[in-house]
């Protein structure tokens, strides 16, 4: 992460304070709105390539705010959830970083909806949650505030959703899903990537040495 160090010592002061709390009391209010005014305006403020096309450049920003929270099972607890982890991870990293890992995720987000017509958010409030797995994998947290289980598994779990939704679905999805992860990726793709390397490597030489002793 040295490139991520000097970008601090350089441009540290341009961090955005509290950026989670704004970006989830957006997120409540649009999905509000949504819920109790207009179920048209979640497609307003959507990221579409023809719309800012046509000069409608809010969007780059406010896609941000379109509710990934409604319709889901936990609906509200979701926003609470990402609340609490991306505040955890901007105590870590500092305004900075955490900024800096949205902003990539946002720049993700403009070059797949330029290639592909759209862009969503959700990739990059799980990036989110993938960060933090990877940080605290054995921290216990409370599934509605009763089930205890450990972070890593709910990884997994929303790895595994990812990879469903990456093969299900079409080409505008996959570039979503890939593109949405930039933050993580850029800050920890290196260390996963090496993870992966290592776990390989021990399982092939398991494998060989039972071949040897059997």
């Amino acid at each position: 992460m040295n490139w991520i160090d000097k970008l601090e010592r350089r441009y540290g002061n341009l961090g955005i304070p509290y950026l989670i709390n704004g970006l989830m009391i957006g997120q409540l209010a649009a999905g509000l709105i949504v819920l109790l005014f207009d179920w048209k305006f979640a497609s307003v403020i959507s990221l579409s390539r023809i719309s800012v096309l046509q000069g409608q450049i809010w969007r780059l920003v406010t896609f941000l705010f379109q509710p990934i929270w409604l319709g889901g099972v936990l609906g509200v607890l979701n926003l609470v959830f990402y609340f609490w982890i991306g505040n955890a991870l901007t105590r870590v990293w500092g305004d900075f970083r955490m900024t800096l890992f949205m902003a990539l995720g946002v720049l993700g987000a403009w070059v797949g909806c330029f290639l592909t017509g759209s862009a969503g958010p959700s990739a990059i409030f799980q990036s989110m949650l993938f960060a933090y797995t990877w940080l605290w994998p054995d921290q216990m947290v409370l599934l509605f505030g009763i089930i205890p289980f450990k972070m890593k598994y709910l990884g997994w779990f929303e790895l595994a959703l990812w990879a469903v939704s990456f093969v299900m679905g079409d080409f505008a999805t996959k570039i979503s899903l890939v593109l949405g992860l930039s933050g993580f990726l850029a800050f920890y793709g290196r260390e996963v990537f090496d993870w992966c390397r290592d776990a390989l490597t021990s399982w092939k030489r398991r494998r060989d040495w039972e071949n040897r002793n059997r």
